[in-house]
Parts: structure tokens; C-alpha cells; sequence
């Protein structure tokens, strides 16, 4: 098992190197390392390009794979479903919709008094407090309703009411603004820069951190609610912090890198399949080190065409795919 973890460590590691050392743009090899020792210098391309693009994309990669792998687990476990995820309770759709109402109904700025929001930020903002808001009710429906399976139809409901609402604004939004919206939509870890990284890295350390405390009242979950309270675990409390944590990694990842498909979903089972076995001392840990090392693997293979830079949500459903569908074939037999 130890021997496992190490293997994954190290390949993370070697992913994050040749993220920083392949891009796009072909820089040789000893200019990075040059710029690696050395720092930036001023008017530098290359200096921009490793410190300013790739070193930031590498590390909202591993950042927000490790995140999302962590809420998938997370949610598999509580509700009993294996193709559970991040989007499944709702909240990635409420950052949608933040987004949809700033770029489709108000054309990327909103104004509040004195006060112009615009831009990127605007877009930050919008998808985390759509997040944040979705986040709420399902706290509030968490204290009032005390079946996991009725939370989770709530979850999904919001995800219906979320989508005819952007749907709506689609019709009613101009071609242009529609067009930004889908671009924001297809995903990408390059939205993230150094100066945005403290805070995108506190968040979401904190709600991998948070996760990690739930290790032992996941644990007795899985054997079932009733067994995990005559062990003395306060269900309504795990499941309140299980949403926090969640909603926390979700929000964040979903506000700076939008929508990513597949990962929070397919990460999980490849670690259950790795370890085989569901004791979420070694499965979480796994999963966050697996969430990053294909995260960081979907990054290269984004940016390995000359001059461009493919959509992250065009390539994670073809390493996610395959893994849910054999959980399906697997299941079924």
C-alpha cells in the first residue's frame, strides 16, 4: 500500500514537471530550468510564460484535481451511489447560473451603486456566490429533511430548476454573450494567476482538509447509518460538514477553472480499483493524489497542440468515460 502511494506521489510529481517543461509553445528545456533558478525578468517572454502561464495552470491543476476527486469520493460514499459527483446535489449548476445571469443577461459587468464589477472577476464572483447560494439551501433541506435519498432528489431538482433558468437566458441572450458563456463553460486550469493563487489554494486546502476529518464517520457510514450511530457518530452533524466540504471544494474549482466534467466523478473509482478497498484512511488520500495526477495529465494533453489550447471538458470525458462505463458493465454482472 505504501509502496502504491509513493508510486502516485512520484508520478504526480513527474506530471507536474513536464506540465512546467510542455506547453503550446515550444521554450527549450534549458531556458526553464534557467528561468526556474533565476526568477522572471522584466520584459521576458519566456520568463511570462513559465512563471505566468504554466507554473500557476500546473498548480490550479493539482489544486482543483485533487479537490474535485475528493468530492466525488466524499459524495459516493454518503449517498451509497457510485455515480455520484460534484454536479450531482447542484451545486456546480448554481455557479452556472451566476455566471449565465453576469454574461447573458447583464454582458459581463454588474454595477451595484458606485461600485462596477466586470470581467473576469465578475465572472469569480457570480460563479461562487450562485455556488454559495445553492450550498445554503441544501444546508437548510439537510436540517429539515433526514433521508440521504431525499436530499439527493433535492440536489437534483435544483439542478433542473438552474438549467431551464440559463436555458431561458441562452434564448433570450445575445450571440456574443453566448458565446463567452459556452467558451467559460468548456473549462480550463489557465484562469488562475499568482496573484489569485493564495486565495484559490487556501480555499480549497481547507475544504481537502475539512475532508480529511470525515475519514472516520465516513468510515462507520459505509456499514450503514444505523451501525455508524450506535458507534456514537452524529449523522445530521457528518452530513452538514460532508456538504460544507464539498460545496467549499465544488464553489471554488467551479469559479475559477469552470464546469469540469468527469474528473469528481471517474477519479474515485480509479482509485477504489487501484487499492481495493474502501477504507478511506488510504481511499482518500489515494483519491486526492489521483484527482491531481489526472488532472495535471488532462492539462497536458490540452495544451500539447502547437499555438492553441484545447478545452479541458473536451478531453476529461475520454479518460472519464471508460471508467464509468466499466463500473456500469461491472455492476450489471
Amino acid at each position: 500500500m505504501k509502496l502504491r502511494l509513493t508510486l502516485l506521489i512520484l508520478l504526480v510529481v513527474l506530471l507536474f514537471v513536464l506540465n512546467i517543461f510542455l506547453g503550446s509553445v515550444h521554450v527549450p528545456a534549458s531556458d526553464v530550468v534557467q528561468v526556474l533558478l533565476h526568477g522572471s525578468m522584466e520584459g521576458d517572454a519566456v520568463s511570462y510564460i513559465i512563471l505566468g502561464s504554466r507554473l500557476p495552470s500546473a498548480l490550479t491543476a493539482a489544486l482543483a484535481g485533487a479537490g474535485l476527486a475528493t468530492s466525488g469520493l466524499l459524495l459516493q460514499t454518503a449517498f451509497h451511489n457510485p455515480l455520484a459527483g460534484p454536479s450531482i446535489l447542484g451545486i456546480s449548476s448554481g455557479a452556472n447560473l451566476g455566471v449565465a445571469i453576469v454574461m447573458l443577461a447583464f454582458g459581463g459587468s454588474i454595477t451595484a451603486g458606485l461600485y462596477t464589477c466586470s470581467g473576469y472577476l465578475a465572472v469569480v464572483a457570480a460563479a461562487f456566490l450562485g455556488s454559495l447560494l445553492i450550498m445554503g439551501l441544501l444546508l437548510l433541506f439537510s436540517s429539515l429533511l433526514k433521508n440521504n435519498l431525499m436530499l439527493l432528489i433535492t440536489g437534483i431538482m435544483m439542478g433542473y430548476i438552474t438549467s431551464s433558468v440559463i436555458s431561458l437566458l441562452n434564448f433570450l441572450a445575445s450571440v456574443d454573450n453566448i458565446q463567452s458563456f459556452l467558451i467559460w463553460g468548456m473549462g480550463n486550469f489557465n484562469s488562475v494567476s499568482m496573484q489569485q493563487m493564495p486565495i484559490f489554494a487556501s480555499l480549497t486546502l481547507l475544504g481537502l482538509v475539512l475532508a480529511l476529518l470525515l475519514i472516520k464517520p465516513l468510515n462507520a457510514i459505509l456499514l450503514g447509518e444505523q451501525y455508524a450511530v450506535n458507534l456514537g457518530i452524529d449523522i445530521q452533524r457528518t452530513r452538514n460538514l460532508l456538504l460544507l466540504a464539498t460545496g467549499l471544494l465544488t464553489a471554488v474549482i467551479t469559479a475559477y477553472c469552470g464546469p469540469v466534467a468527469f474528473l469528481g466523478l471517474a477519479t474515485p473509482h480509479v482509485a477504489f480499483l487501484l487499492l481495493g478497498t474502501s477504507n478511506h484512511r488510504t481511499l482518500l488520500p489515494t483519491t486526492m493524489l489521483m484527482g491531481a495526477l489526472l488532472a495535471l495529465l488532462c492539462n497536458i494533453l490540452c495544451t500539447l497542440p502547437p499555438v492553441t489550447v484545447i478545452p479541458l471538458n473536451a478531453v476529461t470525458p475520454i479518460l472519464g468515460a471508460p471508467v464509468i462505463l466499466y463500473i456500469i458493465v461491472r455492476r450489471k454482472q
